[in-house]
């Protein structure tokens, strides 16, 4: 019974696969990257791309809830590096969801490539794989304090102090603390995941730096590796 249920969940996975591929017409190509041979179709929904199909080498997955503006400067960017020290390449999305007047938000999503039978054939699949969200990183690590005339960050042992009076912001205009999430940028550097969230004082011109997270894939996802504090020159 048990091997019969398995034949039934892998044809059927092979048939929606399948199926999904033919309705690929219907969307927008909006990124594509020969390297990993991967090819990004969204919907253009209420002034964003929605609906996501990611077509890996011809097996195509869905991901209808992810969100990417439509602006071509700002497009999703693919990845395909070993992030994670183990001699193969990851396949790594990296999504705009939102921008403006000194906001950027971002998001990395991480496929492990794993060998499946599908239909008798083995196949590469991208297995998505859990991210740690950097703002929850943060709020779980930096420690933080505000006064009209300094700003004082603390992560771990080390402490960072920063002279705030050369920004000339007037006291009333200050926050109540430093602020982390107007913008989470996402990258790939030296073969690592790297977060960085913008930490501001105030809304009129309040950047104080950012706050950088260097991710490790430990315990099935990818975690916070270090975690430190870069002040804006």
């Amino acid at each position: 019974m048990k091997k019969v249920l398995i034949l039934i969940i892998a044809i059927s996975l092979f048939a929606v696969l399948t199926k999904t591929k033919a309705m690929i017409n219907e969307y927008d190509e909006i990124a594509k990257s020969d390297k990993a041979d991967v090819t990004l179709y969204a919907k253009k929904m209420n002034g964003v791309y929605t609906d996501f199909k990611i077509d890996f080498q011809g097996v195509v997955l869905r991901r209808p809830y992810w969100i990417n503006t439509t602006s071509p400067t700002r497009s999703p960017q693919i990845v395909y590096e070993d992030i994670n020290k183990d001699g193969k390449n990851e396949l790594i999305i990296i999504l705009t969801r939102g921008t403006g007047t000194g906001i950027l938000e971002r998001e990395a999503h991480v496929f492990h490539i794993q060998n499946q039978l599908l239909s008798k054939k083995l196949v590469e699949v991208p297995v998505e794989v859990l991210v740690d969200d950097p703002i929850a990183i943060v709020l779980k690590n930096v420690k933080t304090e505000l006064s009209p005339n300094k700003a004082n960050i603390s992560i771990g042992d080390n402490k960072y102090t920063i002279d705030i009076k050369a920004l000339d912001i007037k006291p009333e205009h200050l926050f109540a603390d430093i602020y982390f999430g107007n913008t989470i940028n996402f990258g790939i550097k030296g073969h690592e995941l790297i977060a960085k969230i913008g930490g501001q004082i105030s809304s009129v011109g309040g950047s104080i730096g950012d706050i950088q997270i260097i991710y490790m894939f430990k315990d099935k996802m990818y975690q916070a590796k270090s975690i430190e504090f870069n002040q804006n020159e």
